[in-house]
């Protein structure tokens, strides 16, 4: 029995699948959800609600940022960082990972996810203002920065920020290569290969591999310019699509919000194949997939916010917040109305299965849409990750350890083609989860800095005019 073998054996039996849930109930409980979003309502008030006061402005410094500021180090253009940014948050918590929380936790949890995601913004904001003041250039010249770096130089003199920046590290890592990164996004594929194309999953895996391979060793500017391609073409596509499907049903629009409004906060009856959901079910799931779609505090946003070429760590900051915005509010909402007004939450499928079944009830070509848009953000998304757990890895280990990594990266995508659903699911909510309570903790004790970088910024800005 190959190494292979024995790895997919111990991580698909039922015995450690009870283990884990275990352990994820248990990280996804209260606690963290209070973490996560109270972060976001701190810095929403302290900031002014600037995920809405300032929204506008940050729409057009991102369809202005394609320019590069002069004289002013980075690695790609601040568009180029938030396209990296959304290469690794636009994918299958688009699509499967709504579907999953709506099949457990019912039409309250996509309410649950919008709150997650306008509290979200405010802490984007934050971790991007931060990653760009503390960020670094290593030896290649290359920008390096994000959550590892701002604890441990803006957390200099504290006794634990050598523990917590090495901690968030380790979790980055194991996010990359075992959670969002890889596992979920080539089991996505393969899935959406299968019911689109029918093509088994040995051959998907070879493809996605190589490819993998021939775009990550080229580095953050060759994964951009692939991420610049594909991520607003295959956004607008899929959005346009729902917007269509939305549209065949205008008349059912308000009675789908108002039971999305009424689920939030009451208990969902059981129906059809739906096995009914509390309130705390709803929160549960929608936070935690609201999170694992946009990954606002998780801190992995900051990691492509530090390879901007922009001068103001809070103008990154406000383009960065944007990508929450268009990953959850607008993408992530299409894709919760579409199952929900077309009553495909109530049958038996799940995941891509369900989201399928869903588009392809209204559009003849529902499920190419859902299939090629899957395979598409899934893809961007393993590229993003690849950039994130590598810069997580050299911080650890030195820009010697980054080829290494890059192989043994594209060997998991490779593996993540034959794993069970539910363990990818767990693992992946295990290790987000990890990885958002170091970053919380630094936000929480770095909340002056970003204050302060706000203020002096758009101080500046009334200067200027």
């Amino acid at each position: 029995m190959s190494f292979v073998d024995i790895f997919l054996s111990i991580v698909n039996s039922s015995k450690l699948l009870f283990y884990l849930k275990a352990v994820d109930n248990f990280i996804w409980g209260p606690p963290l959800l209070i973490l996560l979003v109270g972060t976001g309502v701190f810095f929403t008030f302290s900031l002014g609600f600037i995920q809405i006061k300032h929204l506008p402005l940050a729409l057009r410094y991102v369809f202005g940022s394609q320019r590069l500021e002069n004289g002013v180090k980075g690695d790609v253009s601040s568009f180029g960082a938030l396209t990296l940014a959304l290469a690794a948050t636009i994918g299958t918590g688009n699509i499967v990972g709504v579907a999953t929380a709506i099949k457990v936790g019912g039409p309250g949890a996509l309410f649950w996810m919008w709150m997650a995601a306008f509290f979200g913004m405010a802490t984007k904001y934050a971790e991007c203002t931060l990653a760009v003041k503390y960020r670094i250039f290593d030896e290649n010249g290359e920008a390096a920065g994000g959550p590892m770096y701002y604890i441990k130089n803006g957390l200099a003199d504290r006794s634990y920020s050598g523990i917590l920046s090495k901690a968030f590290a380790c979790f980055g890592i194991f996010v990359g290569c075992m959670g969002i990164g890889t596992f979920t996004q080539v089991n996505a594929i393969v899935d959406s290969v299968k019911i689109t194309f029918g093509i088994p999953s040995m051959q998907t895996a070879i493809v996605i591999s190589t490819l993998v391979f021939l775009v990550t060793i080229g580095g953050i500017k060759s994964i951009v310019r692939v991420a610049q391609f594909i991520v607003p073409f295959m956004a607008i596509s899929y959005v346009l699509s729902s917007v269509v499907i939305i549209a065949l049903n205008i008349g059912s629009l308000p009675s789908v919000l108002s039971l999305v409004i009424q689920s939030a906060f009451s208990r969902t009856a059981a129906t059809g194949g739906f096995l009914g959901a509390s309130i705390m079910m709803a929160m549960q799931f929608g936070v935690a997939r609201g999170v694992f779609s946009n990954e606002a505090g998780l801190g992995s946003a900051p990691i492509a916010a530090a390879s901007a070429k922009v001068k103001s760590p809070a103008k990154q900051g406000l383009i960065s917040m944007t990508g929450t915005f268009f990953d959850t509010i607008i993408i992530c909402t299409m894709t919760g109305i579409v199952l929900i007004i077309t009553d495909s939450w109530k049958g038996e499928l799940a995941g891509a299965y369900m989201t399928s079944q869903a588009f392809s009830s209204v559009l003849s070509i529902g499920s190419y849409v859902v299939g090629i848009g899957l395979m598409f953000f899934a893809f961007t998304t393993i590229l993003g990750w690849n950039y994130y757990a590598e810069k997580c890895t050299e911080f650890l280990f030195g820009v010697k350890a980054i080829l290494p990594f890059r192989m043994i990266y594209v060997v998991l995508v490779f593996i993540g083609a034959f794993l069970t659903l539910d363990a990818i699911w767990i693992l992946a909510d295990i290790f987000n989860g990890l990885m958002a309570i170091p970053n919380l903790i630094a936000l929480a004790a770095l909340r002056k800095i970003v204050i302060s970088e706000t203020r002096e910024y758009f101080n500046s800005l009334e200067s200027e005019k």
